[in-house]
C-alpha cells in the first residue's frame, strides 16, 4: 500500500501523516515546490517541474491498485480511478467510478460558465467536518486495502 498526495493545495497533509503512521503506510508528497515534511521513514517528497499538470502527471503515471491518491483535482481523480487507485478528496469525498463522470461533467460546465464571464462562487470553505470526514475516509480506505491484500 502507498499514499500519493497532490500536495500543492492540500489542507490535510498533517491528517494524512497521522493515519499513515498508524497504519504504517508510506506517503509520497508530490508538489511543484519544496515542502516541509516530517522526518520519518514513511514520508518522502517529490518535487516536479512547474510545468502545467506536472504533479498530476507524476501521480497518474504511478497510481495503481493498492494505492490511495489524495487530490481535489477532478481530472486527476479520474485518471487515478482508471488506474485502479482509491481516490479521496481532501474534504473526505470518495471519488468512485459511478460518481466521477458527473464530477467531470460539472467541472466542464463550471469552466464554460467562467469562460463566458458568469460570476460563480467557488467551493465552500474547508471545515472541521471536512477534516473529520477525510480522516474517516482515509482510515477506511486503508483498512479496506489491507483486507483486500
Amino acid at each position: 500500500m502507498h499514499i500519493l498526495v497532490d500536495a500543492d493545495a492540500c489542507p490535510v497533509k498533517e491528517e494524512i501523516y497521522k493515519v499513515a503512521f498508524r497504519h504504517q503506510v508510506p506517503v509520497t508528497i508530490v508538489s511543484n515546490s519544496p515542502m516541509r515534511i516530517p522526518a520519518h521513514g514513511l514520508v518522502n517528497s517529490v518535487v516536479v517541474s512547474a510545468d502545467f499538470d506536472a504533479a498530476d502527471n507524476w501521480i497518474a503515471e504511478r497510481a495503481g491498485t493498492n494505492m490511495v491518491c489524495i487530490t481535489a483535482d477532478i481530472l486527476l481523480a479520474d485518471r487515478c480511478l482508471k488506474a485502479g487507485a482509491v481516490t479521496i478528496a481532501p474534504n473526505g469525498k470518495l471519488f468512485t467510478n459511478n460518481s466521477i463522470g458527473g464530477a467531470v461533467a460539472m467541472r466542464a460546465l463550471m469552466a464554460d460558465l467562467r469562460a463566458n464571464g458568469d460570476a460563480i462562487g467557488g467551493p465552500p470553505p474547508f471545515s472541521k467536518s471536512d477534516r473529520s470526514r477525510f480522516l474517516s475516509a482515509l482510515d477506511q480506505a486503508l483498512v479496506h486495502l489491507r483486507r483486500k491484500a
